[in-house]
C-alpha cells in the first residue's frame, strides 16, 4: 500500500445521464482526469428554501489534484446547474501500480 501525494477523487453530480457523460468525456480527453465512473442516485436535498428529490448521476473522477483548478472551470463550462458540486477527497491510501497509471493518464501542465 502506497500513501500517495496530491492524487484524489472529485465527486460531481449531473442531472442526467448525458450531461454525465458529456463532462467525463471532457475531462478524460482533455487528460484532466485518468477515469471518470458514473453512477445513477437518488439525492434529497434543499435549493432555494424548497427540499428537493431527484435523480442524478455520481461522477467518481479520479485524478492529480494538482489539475483541480483547471477541472473545476471545464466543468463549469459544461455543467447545467447554477451551483454545481465539486468536492475533492484526497486519495490517503492506494497501490503505487494505481497511482502510477493515474500519473500517466493525466497530463499536468506546466
Amino acid at each position: 500500500m502506497e500513501t500517495p501525494a496530491g492524487y484524489g477523487v472529485v465527486l460531481v453530480t449531473a442531472g442526467n445521464m448525458q450531461e454525465a457523460e458529456s463532462i467525463a468525456n471532457a475531462l478524460v480527453e482533455a487528460k484532466l482526469a485518468a477515469c471518470v465512473s458514473l453512477l445513477p442516485i437518488h439525492s434529497i436535498y434543499t435549493w432555494q428554501g424548497e427540499l428537493h428529490k431527484e435523480q442524478e448521476w455520481q461522477l467518481l473522477i479520479k485524478t492529480d489534484l494538482a489539475q483541480f483548478s483547471a477541472m473545476e472551470a471545464k466543468i463549469k463550462e459544461l455543467h447545467s446547474y447554477e451551483v454545481p458540486e465539486i468536492i475533492a477527497l484526497p486519495i490517503v491510501a492506494s497501490s503505487q501500480a494505481y497511482l502510477q497509471w493515474i500519473s500517466q493518464q493525466v497530463k499536468i501542465k506546466g
